[in-house]
């Protein structure tokens, strides 16, 4: 069977035995579903670029190392690593900051400080990090006015002032749609099963 139309499992299972090509095929079969993930993510080629290259690099040394068990299911694995990434990146920078409905002047508010499970929550188990990521999941959600105007917040920490001027409507505006992404945020949180005080 030609390498190309091997399975992904049997082409990382090559790859772990030696064989580099292998892991060239795995690559340019995943790379551009995985790149467009990380862009629309960040929405900056650059930042998109090094985030895609720290991918790949994390997923060479975990399937060097033998720590990969994913049974096959490389691409959303692959997408996993991906996220963490982006979300190691927002934390890095201090640029994960949200503002409270009733306190939007305070800038180190911080949405990924409050969150925690509810005792009946029945995915006890489920770790912080996987609660953050199903978080910003959720913001693609919001229309495209309040998505727009949370992420100018949260991922670009703007003021309300330079929103306000960037979209070309007035302070209340941006105000309002803020407050209303985050209700619509909090509809969307509860359905999913996490809670989140703010």
């Amino acid at each position: 069977m030609s390498i190309k139309k091997m399975e992904d499992r049997d082409l990382i299972s090559e790859y772990i035995r030696g064989n580099e090509k292998a892991f060239e095929v795995l690559l340019m079969r995943h790379k551009n579903k995985i790149y467009r993930f990380i862009y629309m993510k960040l929405r900056d080629q650059d930042l998109t670029e090094d985030i895609f290259q720290e991918t790949f690099v994390k997923i060479i040394n975990t399937l060097k190392t033998g720590s990969y068990n994913e049974e096959g299911k490389f691409l959303p694995w692959a997408m996993r690593i991906a996220h963490n990434l982006v979300i190691d990146h927002f934390r890095r920078n201090s640029r994960v900051r949200m503002v409270s409905e009733s306190s939007s002047s305070n800038p180190d508010f911080n949405i990924f400080d409050t969150l925690k499970l509810t005792d009946e929550n029945r995915e006890q188990e489920i770790t912080r990090g996987e609660l953050e990521k199903q978080m910003v999941d959720l913001i693609e959600y919001l229309p495209e006015s309040q998505k727009d105007i949370l992420k100018m917040r949260l991922f670009q920490d703007l003021s309300f002032q330079d929103i306000s001027e960037k979209e070309d409507i007035s302070i209340n505006t941006a105000l309002g749609r803020m407050r209303y992404a985050l209700i619509n945020l909090r509809k969307l949180i509860e359905k999913h099963e996490l809670v989140i005080e703010f």
